[in-house]
C-alpha cells in the first residue's frame, strides 16, 4: 500500500533534466509588513519611506529573503512538491523588489543524484525582464520507494 502525500508531488522517479515550474505574486505592503513582523527585522529601508529615500534605492523595498521564500514555496508546492527536504540554498541579489512588484519565482531541474535522491535546482526570481535573485537549491525528493509500507 502506498501512502499518500497530499498535494502536488513530482517524485524523484520522475523528475527530468529541464523540468521547471513557477510562482508569480505581487508583494504588498502588508507582506513587508507581516515579513518585518515573523523575522524581527524592521530595517528602515522596508519599513520607512522617508527613510529609504535616503538610499541608494531611492524607496522602500522589500526584504530580499521575501522573494526567496517564493523559490521556497515552488520547491515545496510544486517542484519536487510536498515531502521535498531543503538542504541548502545559495542566493545572490541582482536587484530590489519594491511594493507592488510582480515577483516571477522559477525553479528549474540542473542535476539529479536518483541514487542519492538529491537533486539540484536552479533557482531565480524576476520582476519582468529584470533578474533581482539567482542561485541554486539542493533538495532532497521524495521517492515511491520510501512510501511503499
Amino acid at each position: 500500500m502506498m501512502k499518500e502525500i497530499e498535494g502536488s508531488t513530482i517524485f524523484i522517479e520522475d523528475l527530468q533534466m529541464g523540468m521547471s515550474r513557477q510562482l508569480v505574486k505581487t508583494v504588498t505592503d502588508r507582506d513587508i509588513e507581516m515579513f518585518a513582523e515573523v523575522s524581527t527585522d524592521h530595517n528602515p529601508v522596508h519599513m520607512d519611506e522617508d527613510y529609504a529615500r535616503t538610499t541608494l534605492f531611492k524607496g522602500r523595498i522589500a526584504h530580499g529573503i521575501l522573494s526567496a521564500g517564493l523559490i521556497s514555496a515552488v520547491i515545496g508546492e510544486q517542484l519536487p512538491g510536498h515531502g521535498a527536504i531543503y538542504l541548502k540554498q545559495s542566493l545572490t541579489f541582482m536587484a530590489p523588489v519594491r511594493p507592488g512588484d510582480e515577483v516571477c519565482a522559477t525553479v528549474r531541474v540542473a542535476a539529479i543524484d536518483r541514487d542519492k535522491r538529491r537533486v539540484t535546482l536552479a533557482t531565480q526570481c524576476t520582476v519582468g525582464d529584470t533578474v533581482v535573485l539567482k542561485g541554486e537549491a539542493l533538495v532532497l525528493a521524495p521517492s515511491r520507494e520510501t512510501l511503499r509500507g
